[in-house]
């Protein structure tokens, strides 16, 4: 029987009734939890440079101390490859993109079911990426206009980074991508590299975004072929 290990998260929210609230979402994550707590990114920020065994951080984009996006950008670079999810109660586009731009692994707006926000924690430990349904419906509206550019981007891929395409857009990690295309991961850590240059974007998340504004990946789909 296998045991899951206590996880670590760092919860950073200015509201104390929230934090509250989310603390009894996470209760029903698959075994124990530890939960540190912020009220604002001053707090958040000396959590993240002093414990370096968070698992994971659920953070408010808008709390006092920093200015929003530079503290958001600010505690994503500390923790490195520690994933920041945010959790907060803008739910528009240009707000969403502009804290994906800073690194997060997941934007979870305030308005969600709780048993939504526990599906969404889930896949960003499994090393996917969670994008509110409002910011994937607008693809829709931006594929005309973009229809030409994503043609073009697409016929760059080779048939093998269609196939990492795809699957990054579902949320695979790159463990997983490796054993569903039966490669190598450090085969697909290089496909992914590529995918990022050919996107002009800095990591997965905005890979995801930007393939899903354009339609890339409505357009693509993982092949049975196994050539590298």
């Amino acid at each position: 029987m296998s045991v899951v290990r206590k996880r670590k998260i760092l919860l950073a929210d200015d509201h104390a009734l929230f934090r509250s609230g989310m603390k009894f979402v996470l209760a029903g994550l698959d075994g124990e939890v530890e939960i540190v707590e912020g009220s604002d990114y001053p707090d958040a920020i000396k959590i993240a440079t002093e414990q370096k065994d968070i698992d994971i951080a659920l953070v408010d984009v808008s709390m006092p101390g920093l200015d929003n996006f530079n503290g958001l950008r600010q505690l994503c670079k500390i923790l490195g490859e520690v994933p920041v999810v945010v959790v907060s109660a803008y739910d528009r586009g240009p707000e969403i993109r502009q804290a994906m731009d800073c690194g997060i692994a997941g934007y979870i707006p305030k308005t969600l079911d709780s048993t939504v926000v526990l599906s969404a924690l889930k896949l960003v430990f499994s090393g996917g990426i969670y994008l509110p349904p409002s910011l994937l419906d607008e693809r829709q509206a931006a594929r005309d206009p973009n229809q030409a550019t994503g043609e073009s981007k697409v016929g760059r891929l080779t048939p093998r980074q269609n196939d990492v395409l795809a699957l990054v857009a579902r949320g695979y990690s790159n463990k997983d991508i490796a054993l569903e295309l039966e490669l190598a991961e450090g085969t697909v850590k290089l496909h992914v590299t590529a995918l990022l240059k050919v996107l002009g974007v800095n990591n997965r998340t905005q890979a995801v975004v930007k393939a899903n504004s354009m339609g890339l990946t409505s357009r693509v789909t993982p092949e049975s072929s196994r050539i590298i």
